[in-house]
């Protein structure tokens, strides 16, 4: 089993400053980012977990479930992966969409 305390840490990172952002930040798009991620986080797993099934689309929740989308995605994910350079690309998603979201 691999060790993805790194990789929960810095979603529940994103995630609370999501939570934290003002409605109007979430509106200019880091809301979105945050679902855009989540939708890559989920898709990720379920190729891990049953390859060669075409993954389902995490849903829209609006703005306001985009960081708990994050934090849900991100532990489906951390259950399947099986290598420290999965958990390191994952990493590397959730530093730059925080970035993009600029928050």
């Amino acid at each position: 089993m691999v060790d993805t305390t790194r990789l929960t840490q810095a979603v529940d990172h994103f995630a609370d400053r999501l939570r934290a952002a003002p409605q109007s930040r979430l509106q200019r798009g880091a809301a979105a980012e945050a679902l855009a991620l989540a939708r890559e986080l989920a898709s990720r797993a379920q190729v891990l977990e049953a390859p060669g099934v075409e993954p389902r689309v995490m849903p829209d929740a609006g703005m306001f479930a985009a960081a708990d989308q994050i934090t849900v995605a991100v532990h489906d994910l951390g259950l399947v992966l099986t290598d420290e350079a999965q958990v390191d690309e994952a990493l590397e998603l959730v530093a730059e969409a925080q970035k993009r979201a600029g928050v």
